[in-house]
Order: structure tokens, then C-alpha cells, then sequence
């Protein structure tokens, strides 16, 4: 079994955001990069059915040189080799452009991707890439088994939840609940230094998406204490003030 694993690296939740030039560009200076915690849930359950199986893990990304000890970590969780496209992800479409250029004629059995990332949760690569590699794409992913040259699949749909099966390679997205992330251990951190971390060109694309300008959002205000034996002023302020009714 040969599973493709897609990671993207993302600013750790603590991050206080700032922007640079003139509100244009995201600014990265002393941000501590994690890796994107749906990708962490992925390569957990690829690892839990290929490990079995005597079959391997490849993790791939889309980003510049100092995504590096991050792609480290990927490893050191179990991951068998790693692949960087050495390119700045400008957008969902540029990064599958990538990413199915990569692995078209690789003979992975199914690609998994977190369901989105979690700095711009656009949540649109699956999709994408289901489409460009003509192969079945399954979202929002909360359980999922493969025998022999079937998947059986759990996911998330509006009102409920819904089970699939497709025969494969398919490329599904990883929802929290598909399992928990596996953490570290001394063996795999020291054996992630030795595992091959492969660094390619883009394939030619185009970007699609321009940024005019980021905005961060208003600050909290201060809550108004209403008495609860005044319930048409909690009316007049929802309707006229915070206008939600």
C-alpha cells in the first residue's frame, strides 16, 4: 500500500497576527509554524492502514525551505519519506496544481489532506485535486477503511453524517474525530534526521488569487448588563444596536 499524505504549515494558534506592507502581506517575522492539525489527523489514520499492511507514508508539501523541521516532525511520527515542491502556496488551485502534478504517475493508492488549514480555511484542495487526478474526492472524512480495493468512509453532510464507499485511488479530507493524532516518540525523532526529504521545482502554474489587503478583526467590546426584568431593552439593543433581529 502507497499512500500520499498532504501537510501544510500553518501559525501556531497562540500567534499574535500582524501584517506588512501596507496590509498586503502576512508578516512572518518570529511566528512559530506548526503543522496544520486536520494534516496531523490524516497522517495518523494513513499510518494506522498502511503500517499494517507493510506499505508506506509520503509526506508532501507545498512551501519554502524553512517549512523544513516541520516536514522533520511528519517524519518522526512514523511518515516513510518526505517530498518538498519548493514554491510559496499562493492559493488553494496553484497548491493541488502541485500537488497532482507530483503524484499523477506515482501509483499512490489514495491521498489524504486535512479538511482545511487552519490560517485560511479554505478547505478547497480535496475537491480540487479529485479533480485534477479524475479520481473520487470525499470531504470532511470522520472514519475510514480500506480493504483490498475498496474504502468504506464516514463523513460529515449537512444535518448528519453519511457512509461511502469508492473503489481505489480516491483523495478524501480529514475531519476531527477520524482519530487522534499520534505523537512522537525518542526512536521516531531520531529517525527522522536519516529519512529522505525530497525538494523538486513547481511544475508551471498560475496564480489565481491576489491579495489587496488583510484586515484584522474589531476589537471585543465591552458588554452592556441588562436587568432581566427589562426584557424590551435586550430587544431594542438586539434589533436597533447589534442589529441581529
Amino acid at each position: 500500500m502507497k499512500v500520499l499524505v498532504c501537510m501544510s504549515v500553518v501559525p501556531d494558534t497562540t500567534t499574535k497576527i500582524t501584517f506588512t506592507n501596507n496590509d498586503t502581506s502576512f508578516n512572518a517575522q518570529g511566528v512559530q509554524f506548526i503543522m496544520n492539525p486536520y494534516d496531523e489527523l490524516a497522517l495518523t489514520k494513513a499510518l494506522d492502514i498502511a503500517e499494517p499492511a507493510g506499505g508506506t507514508v509520503t509526506i508532501l508539501h507545498v512551501g519554502p525551505a524553512d517549512a523544513e523541521p516541520v516536514i522533520r516532525k511528519a517524519l518522526s511520527m512514523g511518515a516513510t519519506d518526505a517530498v518538498r515542491i519548493n514554491a510559496v502556496p499562493s492559493d488553494s488551485q496553484f497548491v493541488a496544481a502541485q500537488i497532482a502534478a507530483y503524484a499523477k504517475d506515482k501509483g499512490f493508492d489514495f491521498i489524504l489532506t486535512g479538511r482545511e488549514s487552519i490560517d485560511y480555511n479554505g478547505g478547497a484542495v480535496c475537491g480540487l485535486l479529485g479533480a485534477m487526478l479524475n479520481i473520487p474526492s470525499i470531504s470532511v472524512i470522520t472514519q475510514l477503511s480500506v480493504s483490498g480495493q475498496t474504502a468504506t468512509i464516514k463523513r460529515d453532510i449537512d444535518g448528519g453524517r453519511e457512509t461511502v464507499s469508492c473503489s481505489l485511488p480516491f483523495v478524501a479530507s480529514a475531519q476531527k474525530e477520524l482519530c487522534e493524532p499520534r505523537i512522537p516518540n525518542m526512536r521516531g525523532i531520531m529517525a527522522a534526521r536519516t529519512k529522505p526529504l525530497q525538494v523538486t521545482d513547481p511544475a508551471s502554474g498560475t496564480t489565481h488569487v491576489n491579495y489587496v489587503r488583510f484586515e484584522l478583526p474589531q476589537p471585543k467590546q465591552g458588554v452592556k448588563m441588562i436587568s432581566a426584568d427589562n426584557p424590551e431593552e435586550l430587544l431594542h439593543l438586539l434589533r436597533n444596536e447589534a442589529k441581529v433581529i
